[in-house]
């Protein structure tokens, strides 16, 4: 399972995740840092990649379009990459569902808020 991480997400996630999902990468190292999303939706689709976004413009496409590519829309708001990482480490299992999904073409997944102490 290859994701491609957008642009609203750290490059640094790709080497922390590469042991769950080889092959990923980010639009920085695909040459599509600030390319429009047609062009970063068509890459993927092209290139086997399910699209990793904080944005919503891409689940909004997935619904319109279906897929390929799968989105994965990290509705987290504002957060440490350490809580992105944890978030994709920890739901792996979910992902690897959807993906192999035949109706699915766009899964949401939220991030309770920090608890502060």
């Amino acid at each position: 399972m290859e994701l491609l991480l957008d642009e609203n997400l750290s490059p640094r996630l790709i080497g922390a995740l590469s042991d769950l999902y080889p092959g990923s990468s980010h639009v920085e190292d695909c040459g599509l840092l600030r390319s429009p999303d047609d062009q970063v939706w068509h890459s993927a689709a092209e290139n086997g990649f399910n699209i990793v976004t904080k944005d919503s413009d891409f689940s909004e496409r997935s619904v319109l379009d279906g897929w390929p590519p799968k989105v994965i829309w990290l509705r987290i708001g504002n957060c440490t990459t350490a809580r992105v990482l944890a978030a994709l480490r920890d739901r792996v299992e979910q992902l690897r569902v959807f993906v192999d999904s035949e109706t699915e073409s766009c899964l949401v997944l939220s991030i309770p808020p920090a608890k502060h102490i």
